[in-house]
């Protein structure tokens, strides 16, 4: 496949665009929790709610490739594609139940931690408490959560017997 130069334009714009809906919807989970203010006096350093809310952002980028994974790279029930070498295998274990299993669990976690870290702030950013973490860790939480449904979905148009039981 040859990449042409309106090729890189048009992906540069689609990720341009990405990052500034990503940033307006951390914006915006930032105003719904009333911590958008940011802080007179700014805590420097790591901080035990700065780790947890890093840690819960971590996990939803996780679960966001997983996600990604699962609903891009088209596999059978088991998450077998056929493709060889080391790193196409573990991949494609990912495009599986496992994948989808993997995006649902972390995305979950990350919306409950994101929003618990949101729930006890005090105050924003710069405090000290993570809200910003814990904002892109909703945000990225709720399209791992949107990833794995699809996926799921998309595996049950194709194989019928996979999340149901298969005598019935």
């Amino acid at each position: 496949m040859k990449y042409t130069s309106k090729r890189t334009f048009v992906l540069i714009l689609a990720a341009l665009a990405a990052a500034a809906l990503f940033a307006a919807l951390v914006h915006a989970v930032l105003l719904a929790a009333h911590v958008a203010e940011p802080a007179a006096i700014t805590v420097h350093g790591l901080t035990l709610r700065r780790l947890w809310a890093t840690t819960t952002a971590g996990l939803a980028l996780v679960g966001v490739a997983a996600g990604a994974l699962a609903l891009f790279r088209p596999g059978d029930r088991f998450g077998k594609t056929g493709r060889s070498g080391q790193v196409s295998r573990w991949l494609d274990h990912l495009s599986g139940r496992l994948g989808i299993g993997i995006a649902l669990v972390a995305g979950l976690l990350a919306v409950i931690n994101g929003a618990l870290n949101l729930a006890v702030a005090t105050g924003g950013p710069g405090t000290g408490n993570g809200v910003v973490g814990a904002a892109a860790a909703l945000v990225l939480g709720v399209v791992a959560i949107a990833e794995g449904g699809l996926a799921m979905v998309r595996s049950r148009t194709r194989s019928p017997g996979l999340f149901v039981n298969e005598e019935s």
